[in-house]
């Protein structure tokens, strides 16, 4: 799992600075290595986050049975506010407008 916070900065939620917790991301990308798809849709939600200003998050569903389970014919899936969105194929200008 890693976390793309203001889709620049890697944090490691599990070791969360015990300061205060974590907010939750925005945007959920859900994909696998080695997905042409998958490194379409990271290039689109990075870039959407970062000029957004907010966090996403990108799971890998070899890294989570119940995920493989529910989206492995889907991949790339966007979730936006815990919320499905997109799949396959993200348009940029349909995610901004989830977002913003």
């Amino acid at each position: 799992m890693r976390w793309k916070q203001q889709g620049a900065r890697n944090v490691d939620t599990q070791n969360a600075d015990a300061a205060g917790p974590v907010p939750g991301p925005r945007i959920t990308l859900i994909g696998k290595p080695g997905c042409h798809l998958c490194d379409d849709a990271r290039v689109v939600v990075s870039r959407v986050a970062r000029e957004l200003a907010v966090d996403w998050l990108e799971l890998d569903i070899e890294q989570d049975a119940e995920l493989a389970e529910k989206y492995w014919e889907k991949i790339p899936v966007i979730l936006v506010d815990g919320r499905p969105h997109d799949f396959w194929r993200v348009d940029e200008r349909r995610l901004r407008a989830a977002v913003g």
